[in-house]
């Protein structure tokens, strides 16, 4: 975050076309000064350029200070990027977030601010902060129109620039903005410090073109885990209508014998960070009669290549409305796994559970960072795991609805369970608290932003 504020005219006949700061602040100014390395009318990523000069005759710590530049958003609006490319005060040093204006104009919609930790030093009188040279990009990598942006010059030689506002102590003191130059409501999508993935499942169905092209797989065909010979059928994978929001529904069934289940997972290239999703866990069938030992899931794995295979990884919540597994009822587990074998079964793990009822919408959260994996169940912490059972290796997102083998109830007739998702959310090589990931979430949806995929 930035902390606010700028310095003044000492030197006022120097910047008599810009704000002035008061009286009392008058031995403090800075200018702004901007060129670019991507002069083209549109472009894959802006590239502003700046360098700040202390014009006055105090010393101005540059975590005081922060820089505005304006533009205004593409459409369909999929949020921004923020990067560093290079700094005399160091990349580390720098930061950038994207706010909204409250007021719109025709030329701006939002801005870049630019900030400095505590690393990045002090400004002297007549110091500059050297080159920053940044640039930002749509998270779709799609084009950028420059030319109907407020701060956008085509300048590939530094000069002092009006249309960039710098602040100090929340005080605007170089530069003119383009009017309603304060935080707004709504906030665009936030700007984590990595990676990220977030889908809102905003999808037609299981055959919709964006699923397989944004890195999700449908399952199909045979293959364990579950009951012997059982089906994976996408056509019980869907995406109705809940509560005004677009959800996964996995629906699967059974007559007492054969069964069709359903699963969607991602690509195999997630590792440490933060994963969370808000799931809704059912106790009783949608129809026909209850008692089926059903598996409803959240998480991450790595294939096994060979038995007890050590580079094996898998973090689990599975909860279990009717038991199974020896348990006599309502049942979720958390589970780190170090690896398995099948023949004979042979299981390396730690695992965590609480025996009541789930039923209904949970926000799940795992956190994977220094040796250490947590699970939080709506906030609270559910279970703190690592050690050995730490992994090693990129994993998939996953979310399945199963049987269990030899967990049916001995009665024939058509039953089904229901599982449902809200979102997705991960953020790479970042340990983000439950309240952030909910916050983040929340902020992609209030900018109307179904999917973002940076993660590679």
């Amino acid at each position: 975050m930035f902390r606010r504020t700028l310095a003044v005219a000492a030197a006022a006949a120097a910047v008599t076309t810009f704000l002035h700061a008061p009286a009392a602040a008058a031995a403090d100014a800075l200018t702004a000064n901007h060129r670019t390395s991507a002069t083209g009318a549109t472009t894959d990523q802006v590239e502003p350029w700046f360098t700040i000069t202390n014009t006055g005759s105090t010393t101005i710590p540059l975590s005081d200070v922060t820089l505005r530049y304006y533009f205004r958003g593409e459409t369909p609006d999929v949020g921004y990027r923020f990067a560093c490319s290079w700094a005399v005060r160091g990349c580390a040093n720098v930061t950038g977030t994207f706010q909204p204006l409250s007021t719109p104009t025709a030329k701006a919609d939002r801005y870049l601010e630019v900030g400095f930790t505590s690393g990045a030093g002090s400004l002297a009188p007549g110091g500059t902060t050297g080159d920053l040279q940044l640039r930002f990009y749509r998270t779709n990598w799609g084009p950028i129109t420059q030319t109907d942006d407020y701060s956008f010059a085509n300048r590939t030689a530094y000069a002092p620039a009006s249309t960039v506002t710098v602040q100090r102590g929340g005080t605007t003191i170089w530069g003119t903005g383009p009017g309603g130059d304060g935080p707004g409501d709504p906030p665009d999508p936030p700007d984590p410090t990595g990676e990220v993935l977030f889908d809102d499942f905003a999808y037609t169905s299981s055959s919709d073109p964006r699923i397989g092209q944004r890195g999700w797989t449908v399952r199909s065909g045979g293959g364990g885990p579950g009951v012997p010979g059982a089906v994976w059928d996408p056509s019980l994978v869907t995406f109705p209508s809940v509560g005004g929001n677009q959800v996964l529904q996995l629906e699967s069934s059974n007559n007492g014998s054969s069964a069709r289940q359903t699963e969607l997972y991602h690509q195999r290239k997630f590792f440490e960070g933060t994963y969370g999703a808000r799931v809704y866990f059912t106790d009783t069938p949608v129809r026909g009669i209850d008692g089926d030992h059903v598996v409803q899931t959240f998480f991450t794995i790595t294939p096994l290549n060979a038995p007890m295979d050590p580079d094996y990884g898998e973090l689990d919540f599975e909860y279990l409305p009717n038991g199974g597994w020896g348990e006599p009822s309502n049942i979720l587990y958390s589970t780190t796994w170090e690896t398995y074998q099948n023949e004979p079964w042979v299981a390396d793990n730690i695992h965590t559970e609480q025996r009541t009822s789930f039923s209904g919408w949970h926000d799940l959260v795992i956190q994977v960072a220094s040796g250490r994996v947590r699970y939080y169940v709506d906030g609270n912490l559910f279970a703190d795991h690592g050690d050995r059972y730490y992994p090693e290796t990129p994993m998939s997102i996953n979310f399945n609805l199963w049987f269990i083998a030899g967990g049916l109830v001995g009665q024939p007739g058509d039953r089904a369970y229901q599982e449902r998702v809200d979102w997705v959310y991960f953020a790479e090589n970042e340990v983000v608290s439950p309240a952030q990931v909910t916050a983040r979430v929340g902020g992609y949806r209030t900018s109307g932003v179904t999917h973002v995929d940076t993660v590679r």
